[in-house]
């Protein structure tokens, strides 16, 4: 499970409303749309972007840095938000999932859609024992999330960044 093992070639998934696949330098307008709005990033760990260069920027990263899929609406298609593994400990097989969303898609199970199929692949390519995810105490609606995907709550994280909500899913549990 080195690098090039879970940051290249990742499979293409789809769900009933969703197509799941990696980014590309052509999906920086959609990315722009969502990631410009205050709203969407209030909780994340990465600033509103104020021009396109962020937002290509922020592909790159992305691609770069973890395992990340683009979510693909498939009735607009159109990239409407992404949901990636990252930081992954390759002796201890754990990773952590992340995800953020156009504020248009909130409220209408995508993120869970999405992440349920990440989480499961996680387990089944990577071998994951364990995937953590972690939310700012503030953001109910990613701690709902992590619970609809079978996260239970372990604790809250001080001073990781922000003060954090911590869950987790073990393999066995899928």
């Amino acid at each position: 499970m080195d690098r090039d093992n879970h940051f290249d070639n990742l499979p293409p998934i789809e769900t009933e409303r969703l197509l799941l696949r990696t980014l590309r330098m052509s999906d920086v307008e959609d990315i722009f749309e969502y990631a410009s709005d205050p709203e969407v990033t209030k909780y994340t760990l990465w600033h509103t972007h104020n021009s396109r260069t962020d937002s290509r920027r922020f592909i790159s990263w992305l691609k770069d840095n973890f395992a990340c899929w683009g979510l693909v609406h498939k009735a607009d298609q159109k990239i409407i938000g992404t949901c990636f593994l990252h930081s992954f400990n390759c002796q201890e097989r754990q990773a952590e999932i992340a995800f953020n969303l156009s504020r248009k898609y909130w409220g209408q199970g995508y993120t869970t859609e999405a992440a349920r199929e990440v989480i499961s692949l996680g387990f089944k390519k990577w071998r994951l024992k364990r995937i953590e995810g972690t939310c700012m105490i503030p953001n109910i609606a990613s701690a709902r999330v992590l619970e609809k995907t079978g996260m239970a709550y372990e604790g809250r994280i001080r001073k990781y960044d922000h003060d954090m909500k911590l869950y987790a899913i073990l393999r066995h549990e899928v």
